[in-house]
């Protein structure tokens, strides 16, 4: 499976492609900002002859869904989401603007919800769901197995984990969440969080403060 990484918005949300050899795409928190990042990611898709077939979220936050509505139209994908953040997405807009984000539509309701232990197929790959509350009561990750690689959202950073004082963040979720669904996967486990730079799983045992504690 590959991997492209985009940087979309003032608060720098890793946006994520997913594909292997027969060019179906899936699309991970589509944080584009505006018309002009939202054509950085069709060029993309179009260069590479891509096809998305549908399109997945970490979790509510309005900054990893500021594009949804446009993508699930232009490429008629469905979305998906876990069901504890299913309330976020219907806020996106009135929470955007509070941040000065004053063009961005609500995201359309999901066409289904994230489940704990379920695999996405598309292409030839599949994503394992893995649901990890902790920043939200409906944050997921997404395993790939076989790629190496798991997609944490805002759960896992760099030397760091996410926010817990925001509605439906808990301390105590996210260090269970961390410790019962990442810290058991290969230390070679490439991690790609949803804000900043990748690390590993084995890199964020040895030197992440809030896991090594734990540990």
């Amino acid at each position: 499976m590959q991997i492209k990484v985009f940087y979309f918005n003032e608060l720098r949300v890793c946006t994520y492609l997913l594909w292997d050899d027969t060019l179906e795409c899936v699309i991970v928190d589509c944080g584009c900002e505006n018309e002009h990042e939202c054509a950085r990611l069709q060029k993309f898709i179009a260069n590479h002859n891509l096809k998305p077939v549908m399109l997945l979220s970490t979790h509510g936050h309005f900054d990893h869904n500021m594009s949804n509505a446009f993508i699930t139209k232009t490429y008629n994908i469905k979305s998906y989401i876990h069901v504890g953040d299913k309330a976020y997405l219907a806020q996106t807009a009135e929470i955007a603007k509070g941040f000065g984000y004053n063009n961005v539509e609500n995201p359309p309701a999901p066409d289904g919800y994230l489940e704990d232990g379920q695999i996405i197929r598309f292409g030839q790959s599949q994503l394992q769901v893995l649901h990890t509350p902790g920043h939200s009561k409906g944050s997921v990750c997404f395993y790939a197995e076989e790629s190496n690689f798991v997609l944490t959202g805002d759960l896992l950073f760099q030397g760091c984990i996410g926010r817990t004082d925001l509605p439906g963040g808990d301390y105590d979720e996210i260090i269970d969440s961390l410790l019962n669904k990442i810290v058991p996967l290969p230390d070679k486990t490439v991690v790609y969080s949803g804000h900043g730079p990748a690390t590993t799983v084995g890199e964020e045992k040895r030197a992440n403060p809030f896991i090594v504690e734990k540990m």
